[in-house]
């Protein structure tokens, strides 16, 4: 089988596609462009098509050398029949879109689906921070919380794909509704959104804070980015909602340890990218609530595969296919 294998990942703002060594995990070329998903998935499909021969074409590399494509989606796609099932942040319908099929018409290549987040466990579980271990969940913090499992050497997918959806593991009973129809999920109180939320709303209070100061207080202007540079300047407020955020954090994660038992805990995302200032209060959090589980046989680190993870998970996903 051939070790070179094509990675999509279909974003809300741009498609990316990757030739991808999936010995090594090591991509050797790749470009991107505008999602334009307003104008509907067919064009996008186009698009997406017109990408891949575009990456092959820089690559030099004839199609038939490529072992597959692997795609990653924001959303829910059959496993079985590579149809799109819901991507609920895309504009247009996506309802059970042909996308598998409509990518082997085009390019005559197998292609397979993948959630987006499972792929970025899969990428850093094979060749980031989780390799060498059987056991692996990987939390991927940013606009959302994804994730992903992988349990005996698997990436574990459960019903119909559904399973790593870590965001939404409840943290807080009866607590805000979340967009996924629950409450109280972790997602509405540690990803990025509920992060500047929370810093947009000591800033309304009155509170002083750098916060507001370094965005000339106009409240829409403030991210998580805003409150991981007031925390690293020593801001108590903005320090203080990271520890809130790395307190639910920590809960959920508490949980996943006393279910699964894992090796590595993974942190990825651009929320991760506070450091201890967020993962400091999860550790805090778990050594307070674990007790069944041998911590000092659990390793809390650091995603290394930055944003290529999902183009390098979905290039590899054909691979696993194809072992089973």
């Amino acid at each position: 089988m051939s070790n070179f294998h094509i990675g999509v990942d279909l974003g809300g703002t741009h498609l990316r596609a990757a030739l991808v060594n999936t010995q090594d995990g090591q991509i050797l070329t790749s470009q991107k462009e505008p999602t334009h998903a307003h104008e509907g998935h067919q064009p996008v499909m186009e698009r997406m098509v017109y990408l891949i021969q575009a990456v092959l074409q820089e690559a030099g590399i004839p199609i038939e050398n490529i072992g597959g494509i692997g795609v990653g989606v924001p959303g829910t796609p059959d496993l079985l029949t590579g149809d799109v099932k819901f991507l609920p942040n895309l504009p247009g319908n996506w309802r059970d879109v042909p996308l598998s099929r409509f990518l082997n018409q085009q390019l005559k290549l197998p292609v397979y689906l993948l959630n987006d987040v499972r792929c970025v466990a899969l990428a850093e579980w094979r060749f980031g921070a989780g390799r060498g271990v059987e056991n692996m969940v990987c939390y991927a913090i940013g606009t959302g919380i994804g994730g992903g499992v992988v349990l005996n050497g698997k990436l574990h997918l459960g019903i119909d794909g559904t399973a790593g959806e870590l965001g939404h593991q409840v943290v807080e009973l009866n607590g805000v509704p979340c967009g996924c129809g629950g409450r109280g999920c972790l997602e509405m109180y540690a990803s990025g959104p509920a992060i500047a939320a929370m810093g947009a709303k000591f800033v309304l209070h009155g509170h002083t804070t750098r916060i507001g100061e370094l965005v000339n207080y106009d409240i829409g202007k403030i991210t998580a980015a805003t409150v991981v540079i007031a925390a690293n300047e020593g801001d108590p407020t903005a320090q203080f909602i990271l520890q809130q955020a790395g307190s639910y954090l920590g809960i959920a994660v508490s949980s996943v340890i006393v279910t699964l038992s894992p090796q590595k805990i993974v942190f990825g995302g651009g929320v991760a990218e506070a450091g201890d200032l967020l993962l400091g209060p999860v550790r805090k959090t778990i050594i307070e609530r674990v007790h069944m589980v041998p911590l000092d046989k659990v390793q809390f680190v650091r995603a290394e595969l930055g944003n290529q993870a999902g183009l390098v998970g979905a290039a590899y996903w054909p691979v696993v296919c194809t072992q089973k």
